[in-house]
Formats: structure tokens, C-alpha cells, sequence
């Protein structure tokens, strides 16, 4: 077991040797930059099936049957198609969005079941992944999940396949990982049920007044995340009839997570002035979060909070999957139903969904 190992680290650090001789001539492109195109497919209906990526094209010889998730966003997708997920990065255990794995409580139960291992937290580790010995890595491009540091080392063990999802819908990239896997029909059914979760809701709901400011609210005081139209939440939002709130053209995002197409990072004096929507939608909140937003003194006059339009749609709402986003649908449907009678009774009998 320990020579193993010792073999393993022997391997990697060759690898690394290998990456830093050849200098940045095929290296990844950086993570700031443009969103990748979208995944195409040759020679779909057989294998071996060829991907062409932001990497460029990919080859498989068969469909893969020892898949490692280093996005724990994208683990959630790949449940979803019943995928042949063996291991996964996690975050950070024990949270109010994470299960004691680190896996995400939308779909945590999930994945025990179906024996998916969380092979790190936090940081990517190289050698755990390749210890999995997978036949197809897939990792993010963007985001705190983004193992893209890795890329030219993992792919000197296994295929990598990365891919965007800071501009992509869950259904885009179920699609993405359908053809990629061999899983279309599993990937084409999820999706035509979940839309018809959408169809249904949207025929009982009430909208609020519009625009929508949708966001991820620090209460460190560090600012806000503005979920941008282009964002999968943005695109679930828009399904249902709401117009998403944009900030004013002087209002400029901020740069410290990187160029993201997902969100305008908002801070200081820009905060108020990005939140112009008449109301305002919290994601990864409870009921906790809209009363200390509204003890904001700083964000007092803006529309929605002058008037008490501030709503939460769940703590697991900040990575949309096909879990997540069946929970905001229902939450959703509670906070607008088609004839408003207890807005409140839904505030205050929401739960958490595990």
C-alpha cells in the first residue's frame, strides 16, 4: 500500500516536472477569460466520441464508467442523469448548505445512496483524484469549485472534460454531460420533467412587482453577489415570468472572484445603487437574512426594502441542480401563489430543505 502510494507521488511529481518544461504554450486558457464555447459533439451516436471543448477536442473510446466530479456543482448535474459518479470534491462539512461529506444537502442523501465518495474538501488535491482512477474527470472552468489549476497534470492520468456553468442553465449542462457520458435519454427525461415543474408553476404564481433584484447577500458586510440574467438562476426566474433588475450603467461589479458573466459583484456605495429592483429575492437565505437586511441601515431607501418586499428562497439556492431548483420552484410557488392569501404563513412555516 505504501509503495503504491509512494508510486503515485513519484508519478505526480514527474508530471508537475513535465507541465513547468512546457512553459504556457498548451496551458489552459485563464479563468478571467470569455465564457468557453458550448460543448459540441462528433460522431455523437457512437464511440468513440469526440468532444470539442474550450481545451480542445477530447476523445473518448467508450462511455465512461469511473467519473470524478472536481466541481461539487456539477456533481449535482451529473446525479441528476444518473451519471456513474464514483467520487467527488465536497465543500466544507457540516454548514447550513452541506451535508457531515461536504456535499451539498440538496442532493446529499443522493449520492450516499449511490456510493459517491467525497474525496476532498476544499482545495483540489491531485493525487486524491487520481488515486480514483477515473475515466473521465470533469471539472469547472469558473467559479470556487474550479480545479483548473490541475488540468495539464490530470490529464496526463485521465480525460478531462471543462466546462463553464457561470453562463449556463442546469439543463444546458445536463444536456453538455448527457452527450458527453452516453446519458442523453436519462439527461432529455430530467430535463422534460423538471420543465414541466416550470409550465405548472408558473400558471399559479402571482408576481410580485417587477423588476427582481435576485442576489446572494453578505452579512459580513462585505457586500452582494447580483444574480445577472445570463445566470442559471436568472434564466429559472425569467421562465417564470419575473424581469431580472439590472444595475444602473455607473454602477460597476467588482473583479475580486474573477470575470464571471453569472454576477455583478457589488460593495461599498455601489451596493445600494445596484439594488434598484422593486423587489428583492435573497438567495442562499432563510428568514434570518431578509430581517438583518433590513436592519441595513446603508440599504433602507432602496425600492424593495422601503417597500417590505424582501423575500428568501432557501439556503440551498446558491448552486442551481435539478435538487435546488425543484426546492426553489416549490418555495417560490409558496411566497406568490396565483391568489395571495398568506404570503407571511409561507415566510414563516418555511424550512430548510435537507
Amino acid at each position: 500500500m505504501l509503495r503504491n502510494r509512494f508510486l503515485l507521488l513519484l508519478i505526480s511529481f514527474c508530471a508537475c516536472l513535465l507541465i513547468a518544461c512546457s512553459g504556457d504554450r498548451d496551458g489552459p486558457p485563464d479563468a478571467s477569460a470569455q465564457s468557453s464555447p458550448s460543448l459540441t459533439i462528433q460522431n455523437a451516436s457512437t464511440w468513440p466520441r469526440t468532444l470539442v471543448t474550450s481545451q480542445g477536442e477530447l476523445t473518448l473510446e467508450q462511455a465512461p464508467q469511473r467519473i470524478v466530479s472536481t466541481s461539487v456543482t456539477l456533481t449535482g448535474v451529473l446525479l441528476a442523469i444518473d451519471a456513474p459518479v464514483v467520487a467527488s470534491g465536497a465543500s466544507s462539512a457540516n454548514t447550513e448548505v452541506a451535508d457531515e461529506q461536504g456535499f451539498f444537502r440538496q442532493w446529499g442523501d443522493v449520492a450516499r445512496q449511490r456510493g459517491v465518495r467525497p474525496i476532498y474538501q476544499g482545495a483540489p488535491d491531485a493525487e486524491a483524484i487520481i488515486a480514483e482512477q477515473p475515466d473521465l474527470i470533469v471539472m469547472a472552468r469558473t467559479g470556487g469549485d474550479s480545479a483548473l489549476a490541475l488540468y495539464e497534470q490530470l490529464s496526463l492520468f485521465a480525460p478531462v472534460l471543462v466546462l463553464n456553468y457561470d453562463d449556463k442553465s442546469w439543463q444546458e449542462l445536463a444536456s453538455a454531460l448527457g452527450a458527453a457520458t452516453g446519458r442523453e435519454q436519462q439527461a432529455q427525461a430530467v430535463i422534460e420533467e423538471f420543465n414541466a415543474q416550470v409550465a405548472s408553476v408558473k400558471t399559479r404564481l402571482q408576481l410580485p412587482p417587477q423588476p427582481v433584484s435576485a442576489l446572494v447577500y453578505y452579512e459580513d458586510g462585505s457586500g452582494a453577489n447580483l444574480w445577472t440574467p445570463d445566470s442559471a438562476q436568472g434564466q429559472l426566474l425569467q421562465a417564470l415570468g419575473f424581469e431580472i433588475a439590472t444595475p444602473p450603467s455607473h454602477v460597476q461589479g467588482g473583479t475580486l472572484q474573477g470575470e464571471r458573466k453569472d454576477i455583478v459583484q457589488l460593495a461599498g456605495e455601489n451596493l445600494s445603487d445596484g439594488l434598484q429592483g422593486r423587489t428583492m429575492l435573497l438567495f442562499s437565505a432563510d428568514e434570518s437574512s431578509v430581517r438583518r437586511i433590513n436592519q441595513d441601515k446603508f440599504l433602507a431607501h432602496t425600492p424593495a426594502i422601503l417597500s417590505n418586499r424582501v423575500y428568501a428562497v432557501g439556503l440551498d439556492t446558491f448552486r442551481l441542480d435539478y435538487y435546488s431548483a425543484s426546492n426553489l420552484l416549490q418555495r417560490l410557488a409558496s411566497l406568490f401563489p396565483e391568489t395571495p392569501t398568506a404570503v407571511a404563513d409561507a415566510n414563516s412555516s418555511f424550512m430548510n430543505r435537507p
